[in-house]
């Protein structure tokens, strides 16, 4: 950025509205976690349903449709993404009557005590279940007619979770495409499907595995969604500051490859980051853990979930997972992706409590934040409160120069925050861009304000995390 652009730091007073719409949060997104169970340690479904009440989480997303879990999750109020799993794919898209019977089985026989709101239709078919791919789009039309002829249609969505595999090319985000084999066989139909349903197509999106494949590669703060200096797209323009977001942005351009699908919403069916693993999986630590699930579940929740492509796209995500899971084969991170232990203790020190709906700061729909995971006074404000004990604010660079410095200039100005360090030739002037000096006045606004809801928000131009970020040579602080 060029110096004159810094002049405007503190230039001029803004509309009398502008404190208000800096400090009104954005509409929040959805968070849920996946409730996988393969391990002989877990505690009773019961148990779980209490663990999930008490944490505030509203969504969760099964594996299958086992009925004590089903049945623990009656009248929680606790909405339920249920599978049909592979193995059970070919005799659904084969027989109508199959597929009719199992939701009776499976989904009408617990709705609506059971809020049921989604049919995972296979998961991963593309790449664990290979020799059945032909037959998941007519297996989710089948269900789907079930669905209707049990008047459960317009409750319960009809998806499939696909991986990043179903992508011939991902890199950069603007080349995505399916592989051929499955474009126009099978993800075409599919999408036709899900437009004409008014469903979402479900993505399992995981950055740790490009970021561990390609540490020399990828920055680590890019993956964490941590302050970095970007990736830039030379395909389509946009510059990237998350690899999620070049992930999600990939599958869209691989979407739009096959036809006008704008109207179809991404659901993140899975994401998450192991807090343990062998040495060849680089970054698999409890930290890092910490600081993906963190910042994302703030992210998602404060409103920012759009991308550089679809900068308003609506997603939901779910976490993965909730519990470690000891029986799962593979390499020692596939054991260490949950959020608690088997005993329900915390794996590492973030605590995620969706907020119900309450009221709160801002008329409700605001981002909670609470130190030490004492409890919150009054109603709780939709969103999720992460508990590390230290918190940062920053600039959302994905918002434009021209919201970060309008932003910047409320701030600098009638904000309050001292931004003397930011001035040319001050200590915390370099790196001299519109993000690092954004950042430095939003967080010293933040801290000023002690923290409190909606102070770092600036109309999603900025993000709390939690793991100390650095401008170059310049920290910032925790506290003023």
């Amino acid at each position: 950025m060029a110096p004159p652009r810094r002049a405007l730091l503190v230039a001029g007073i803004l509309a009398a509205a502008l404190p208000l719409l800096l400090l009104r949060p954005a509409e929040a997104g959805t968070v849920g976690v996946n409730y996988g169970r393969v391990a002989n340690n877990l505690p009773n479904p019961a148990a779980v349903m209490q663990l999930l009440k008490q944490q505030g989480i509203t969504q969760v997303k099964l594996y299958d449709t086992e009925p004590t879990v089903l049945r623990a999750l009656a009248n929680t109020g606790i909405k339920v993404v249920v599978a049909l799993p592979n193995e059970q794919l070919a005799a659904a898209a084969s027989r109508a009557s199959y597929a009719l019977l199992w939701v009776r089985r499976n989904v009408a026989a617990y709705y609506p005590a059971t809020q049921i709101q989604g049919i995972a239709v296979g998961n991963e078919v593309f790449a664990t279940a290979k020799n059945v791919t032909a037959q998941l789009v007519p297996a989710m039309v089948n269900v789907h007619a079930a669905l209707a002829r049990l008047n459960l249609d317009k409750s319960v969505k009809v998806s499939s979770p696909i991986a990043l595999t179903a992508l011939a090319t991902s890199y950069p985000s603007s080349a995505g495409a399916f592989r051929e084999d499955l474009a126009q066989p099978v993800m075409k139909p599919m999408l036709d499907f899900l437009a004409q349903t008014g469903s979402y197509l479900m993505v399992n999106a995981y950055p740790f595995f490009a970021y561990s494949g390609n540490a020399g590669d990828i920055s680590l703060d890019y993956a964490l969604f941590r302050p970095n200096a970007g990736v830039q797209d030379t395909g389509n323009g946009l510059k990237y500051y998350s690899l999620l977001d070049a992930q999600l942005d990939a599958v869209f351009a691989a979407v739009s490859r096959l036809g006008n699908y704008n109207g179809v919403r991404v659901v993140v069916s899975e994401t998450g980051w192991p807090s343990k693993g062998d040495t060849n999986e680089v970054g698999a630590s409890a930290a890092n853990a910490a600081a993906y699930n963190g910042n994302l579940a703030r992210r998602v929740l404060s409103g920012n979930t759009g991308t550089p492509l679809r900068p308003n796209a609506d997603i939901d995500v779910y976490l993965f997972a909730l519990f470690n899971e000891n029986q799962k084969p593979g390499p020692t991170s596939e054991r260490n992706y949950g959020v608690f232990y088997p005993n329900q203790q915390k794996v590492y020190d973030v605590e995620f409590v969706l907020g119900s709906g309450g009221g709160g700061a801002a008329g409700g729909g605001g981002l909670g934040w609470q130190e030490n995971g004492g409890p919150t006074s009054g109603n709780p404000p939709s969103g999720v409160k992460v508990t590390t004990g230290e918190a940062w604010c920053v600039a959302n660079a994905m918002v434009g120069e021209q919201r970060l410095q309008a932003a910047l200039n409320y701030a600098c100005g009638e904000g309050g925050a001292n931004c003397k360090a930011i001035q040319p030739g001050a200590a915390c002037f370099e790196p001299n861009t519109m993000v690092a000096h954004a950042s430095y006045a939003f967080n010293d606004y933040y801290q000023r304000k002690g923290r409190s809801i909606g102070t770092c928000d600036f109309a999603g131009a900025a993000y709390v995390v939690n793991q100390a970020p650095k401008m170059g040579k310049c920290d910032l602080p925790s506290t003023v």
